[in-house]
């Protein structure tokens, strides 16, 4: 198969120029594929590129951005072409399908990257590990929470938590929204419906499922879902996320990413990346809350997009030189300073003004450290796992049968492992 030149856009500017012609054949060139349109992030990209080649002569980083509607399919052409960069920015949680069908090397043996490895945070360390071995690292983490209105929580009563140690029961959670309602508030409850469906059906709704006792999958051996995902545990708790759209808590229809803006919600179960646009809007009125223990414990959600180094690299030990350039304090910082994601290393995040003790999501990093942080499960089946909850998920909110659809989503994950022989480590 042919990779399509026309995907590719090179963005202009992002490599450092003016090096004479014969100095530039001296030197090793090492491409990068980041997901990326127009805007800071990208911007911050081509800082850290021009900054890495400006800093010696002995290799050469290219960018390539692209854009992440069709990342994944671009990926999986250039492997089958054999073309893929020396560095491969991806999401978290296909690191061990990557790894499986060897599309990523591992990073444990390169000098640059073992410092690295000892300050990842813990939820970045799990994810980038398969088999034992360390295929991924990351400069940002994520992570769910809650913003809540302060005005309209402090007038229906509701105590508000401040650190994880203080988290919500689960009845003090439905109690708030019951709460809510009864003041006159639309729907308490904003789920970011408005997503779509997708990765964020997995990722944003499988904590819940995780806190009350269940999972996507038995992570002993990873080889069923039964039990798992549609267990006693994970059947409570997608009961429990319907009668939520049933009694008129959460607004599933809702089709834009305005709800607590305008006050029509008092509490949204989102990720740190609505920071700035809820600041805008709320002010001193926001307020930022752990994750409820549903269960026995509280759960959030982890992992993000990481870099890995491809099989089909020429020169694996330039390629890491750039990653440990990456995942610098000073990059990781760059770059979460525009996208409001959780600094990857335990350096970076002392460093931060948003996520040191006192900040504004310090919330979030605590969740990081303190292992509520919870990754998508460490498969090669992963793809298999999400598409089939994500449509267990859809179809329950629409009003089917909880029990059933969970039923078909571990007959489809199952069927997957048996097709592919258990996946076996290669």
């Amino acid at each position: 198969m042919h990779v399509n030149k026309n995907w590719f856009v090179k963005v202009v500017g992002f490599v450092g120029l003016g090096v004479a012609s014969g100095a530039a054949l001296a030197e090793t060139p090492v491409s990068m594929w980041v997901h990326s349109g127009p805007g800071p992030e990208r911007e911050v990209y081509a800082a850290a590129v021009k900054s890495f080649n400006d800093s010696q002569k002995d290799i050469k980083l290219e960018l390539v951005a692209l854009p992440e509607g069709s990342y994944s399919d671009q990926i999986n052409a250039a492997a089958l072409a054999r073309k893929l960069p020396c560095i491969l920015d991806f999401d978290g949680p296909n690191v061990y399908n990557y790894a499986w069908t060897k599309k990523i090397i591992p990073l444990d043996d390169f000098a640059e990257l073992k410092p690295i490895k000892a300050d990842l945070l813990p939820s970045l360390l799990r994810q980038g590990t398969f088999n034992k071995k360390l295929y991924s690292v990351g400069q940002y983490d994520s992570g769910l929470a809650i913003w809540g209105n302060k005005k309209l929580l402090t007038k229906a009563g509701i105590r508000i938590p401040a650190k994880v140690s203080e988290a919500w029961t689960f009845a003090e959670f439905e109690d708030a929204l019951k709460k809510l309602k009864a003041a006159g508030v639309a729907y308490p409850l904003d789920m970011k419906f408005n997503y779509g469906f997708g990765e964020w059906f997995t990722y944003g709704f499988s904590p819940i499922v995780q806190s009350f006792g269940g999972d996507l999958i038995n992570r002993n051996g990873f080889k069923t879902a039964q039990g798992a995902i549609n267990g006693p545990e994970a059947v409570r708790a997608m009961t429990t996320l319907q009668n939520w759209t049933k009694n008129g808590y959460v607004n599933a229809s809702t089709h834009d990413d305005g709800d607590f803006v305008k006050g029509t919600a008092a509490l949204s179960y989102v990720g740190h990346w609505t920071y700035s646009d809820y600041k805008k809007a709320l002010g001193n009125d926001l307020v930022l809350i752990p994750m409820p223990k549903f269960g026995k414990k509280a759960v959030t959600g982890a992992g993000s997009w990481n870099f890995g180094i491809t099989a089909d690299c020429k020169d694996p030990r330039a390629a890491a030189k750039v990653i440990g350039h990456l995942m610098s304090s000073a990059q990781i910082l760059q770059l979460t300073d525009v996208n409001g994601a959780i600094p990857g290393t335990m350096t970076a995040l002392k460093a931060s003004k948003n996520y040191a003790a006192g900040g504004p999501l310090a919330i979030y990093a605590e969740q990081a450290t303190e292992h509520v942080s919870l990754v998508r499960p460490e498969t090669p089946a992963y793809p298999a796992i999400t598409s089939a909850f994500a449509e267990a998920v859809k179809n329950i909110v629409a009003g089917s049968d909880v029990k059933k659809e969970l039923d078909k989503a571990a007959k489809k994950i199952d069927q997957n492992i048996e097709d592919n022989n258990g996946y076996p480590v290669k």
